[in-house]
């Protein structure tokens, strides 16, 4: 058997620079209450948050069936609120969805197009529990956190609780950011402070851009029509 690579020799995860800030948070306490696993009956696992009391927000690449490459169906999809190693605080089944106008499953819309909202059966949702939408983008410089289900450590929520926004793209459809993050990681609201101190959704995690390391949120204005 061959010997473990030490650790600064194994392969960094996409969205993840040689010092990992990401670290437990406590589930029990704002804004990670509102965060959960979002799941397919397939196996694929994807991060996703509270907006409404039965409404959850996550990517729409997230409801995509592995094999198929087709939007799954609603009922095979679970919201698993405050997941954390087998045990959660709610379990919602997922009973329609709404996916942005002009997404494409093929990868091959606007990147912008990349939200979801899923309907569930029961609502989840107290007050404490929902997160509200960031009226306006974050400006550059604008401390920001991100927190969700990664490929490396799925049964926790890992967060990047010092991180920033970057500045907007595509028309200000897309927030781009220096938050660590990886697969799983989609799916999870991006957070900022609003104005009256609380943490609010910037934008919804759609993935990165490895060529400048930087990750890409879809921003929360693109979504926001969908709430009202």
């Amino acid at each position: 058997m061959a010997a473990a690579q030490p650790a600064a020799e194994r392969p960094r995860l996409p969205g993840i620079g040689a010092a990992d800030p990401r670290r437990p948070v406590d589930l029990g306490q704002p804004p990670w209450r509102a965060l959960g696993r979002v799941q397919q009956d397939l196996g694929k696992r994807c991060s996703g948050a509270l907006v409404g009391p039965r409404l959850v927000l996550t990517a729409a690449h997230c409801l995509v069936a592995p094999r198929s490459g087709n939007l799954v169906r609603p009922e095979s999809l679970h919201f698993l609120l405050a997941y954390d190693r087998g045990r959660f605080a709610g379990h919602g089944r997922v009973t329609g969805f709404e996916v942005a106008p002009g997404y494409r499953p093929d990868g091959r819309g606007p990147r912008g197009a990349d939200w979801a909202l899923l309907s569930l059966d029961a609502p989840l949702g107290t007050p404490d529990r929902v997160l509200p939408l960031l009226a306006m983008p974050p400006a550059p410089r604008t401390p920001l956190m991100l927190g969700g289900y990664q490929q490396d450590r799925p049964e926790m929520l890992l967060a990047d609780t010092g991180c920033h926004a970057i500045g907007m793209a595509q028309g200000g459809t897309l927030l781009l950011h220096d938050c660590a993050g990886t697969h799983g990681a989609s799916g999870a609201p991006v957070l900022a402070q609003g104005p009256d101190g609380r943490w609010a959704v910037a934008g919804v995690t759609s993935g990165g851009l490895a060529e400048v390391a930087m990750g890409v949120a879809v921003a929360a204005q693109g979504f926001a029509a969908a709430l009202r």
